[in-house]
């Protein structure tokens, strides 16, 4: 009679467990499908506004002390613009880059806001890269507090496991400049890409910093421009083990709340809670933009000084030859200048950008006093024959959005 309960039990044990695994294993699976699936045309929308629903996230709250824009004059969209000597309809360009939020602020006034394929104000979208922006900034602050003594640190003296990877030795500011040197496929369309495998990898449940780890160095640092979304989340364990707080306790303290953010925000983590540091952000349209703002003001809101003001000088500056904007910069491998995770275009009004996949921008023209966000889910971005797709078209869309 015993042994017949003890076989029982170990029975049921194994049952239990086998039900446990078998859950756990399908709740990935069904995870990595959403990914595999995430930029489907019918469903990409609806994928941006509901990371939540799939992922694991950590929230911040709306702040006690909330900020709204006040209503500026309202404006016309241009019903034209010009990109590379041809006439566009800017009515074809928002449809044809499937926006989902345009959002244009004048001296921190609303004078447009449009919301399209079921996004509402309080929607709250992925960023992807325009979260690095929000990184970076989160790295000065922890300068500013003394938690980072200095930029030209080295990233292993605040994370000491990056030691015997690619990243040591690597200063903090060539991570920021996205010159780290290390080995890095960021093409979309290649299955067997860095950046896709780090997707299928974050989607089963890997812990991220252990993929930072597994990168190589493929030049010296500091000396060539390549974009790397791994840096990101390297500058996000350094934020994280410097002032030894998580990425989005920091920033709601250090920034969500400062900024008078409406809603609640989240990022999504992987099964350890790390932070998706290099995309993960998740905001509305309003609070994006007060990024934005922030940077137009110098790192100064609401009469208090949330970032240095020089280190919103040096975020917004090509302070070295392999970070100019310019088609033939033969140190770099993209056409925009760079500082700190913000891109910079050739021109004399200052402006300056953030930028995630699939056509989300926050653009700012301290010239003009102007910042425009746009969201968008864009399942044709990687169709460079695309027009509405690419990133220069809509820089010159916003340009005339700023001459008028």
């Amino acid at each position: 009679m015993k042994n017949s309960k003890k076989v029982t039990l170990i029975s049921l044990s194994i049952l239990v467990i086998s039900i446990i695994l078998f859950s756990l294993s399908f709740r990935k699976l069904e995870r990595l499908y959403h990914v595999l699936t995430l930029f489907d045309e019918d469903k990409i929308a609806e994928n941006f506004r509901s990371m939540d629903k799939h992922f694991p996230m950590k929230r911040m709250n709306p702040s006690f002390n909330p900020f709204y824009y006040g209503i500026g004059n309202q404006i016309e969209l241009p019903e034209t613009f010009t990109y590379q000597s041809k006439e566009f309809s800017t009515d074809s360009f928002l449809i044809g880059s499937k926006t989902t939020g345009l959002l244009i602020l004048k001296n921190d006034e609303i004078v447009y806001e449009k919301y399209f394929l079921g996004n509402t104000p309080s929607t709250k979208n992925i960023s992807w890269s325009m979260a690095k922006s929000f990184v970076a900034t989160l790295v000065g602050i922890a300068h500013d507090d003394g938690h980072i003594e200095n930029i030209n640190d080295m990233a292993d003296k605040y994370v000491p496991e990056l030691v015997g990877t690619a990243y040591e030795g690597v200063t903090i500011k060539n991570i920021l400049q996205m010159s780290s040197g290390v080995r890095f496929n960021e093409d979309y369309d290649d299955f067997f890409s860095d950046i896709n495998r780090w997707g299928r990898a974050f989607a089963l449940g890997s812990s991220q910093d252990e993929f930072a780890t597994s990168l190589v160095r493929q030049r010296p640092q500091g000396i060539f421009n390549q974009y790397v979304s791994i840096d990101t989340h390297v500058l996000s364990m350094i934020v994280s083990r410097a002032t030894g707080r998580s990425l989005t306790d920091y920033m709601n303290e250090k920034l969500w709340k400062p900024l008078g953010m409406e809603y609640d925000g989240y990022w999504t983590t992987d099964d350890s809670g790390t932070e998706v540091a290099l995309c993960g952000l998740n905001a509305t349209l309003r609070d994006f933009g007060k990024l934005g703002s922030l940077y137009l003001n110098n790192g100064r809101w609401r009469g208090r000084q949330i970032v240095s003001k020089e280190w919103i000088r040096m975020s917004v500056t090509a302070t070295e030859k392999h970070l100019m904007p310019g088609k033939n910069n033969p140190r770099s491998a993209h056409e925009l200048g760079y500082g700190y995770q913000w891109w910079i275009p050739e021109g004399s009004e200052g402006e300056f950008l953030a930028q995630g996949v699939y056509n989300q921008n926050i653009y700012v023209n301290p010239t003009k006093q102007l910042v425009i966000v746009k969201l968008s889910a864009n399942n044709k971005f990687n169709d460079e024959l695309h027009i509405p797709s690419r990133w220069q078209a809509a820089l010159e869309f916003y340009r005339s959005i700023a001459a008028e």
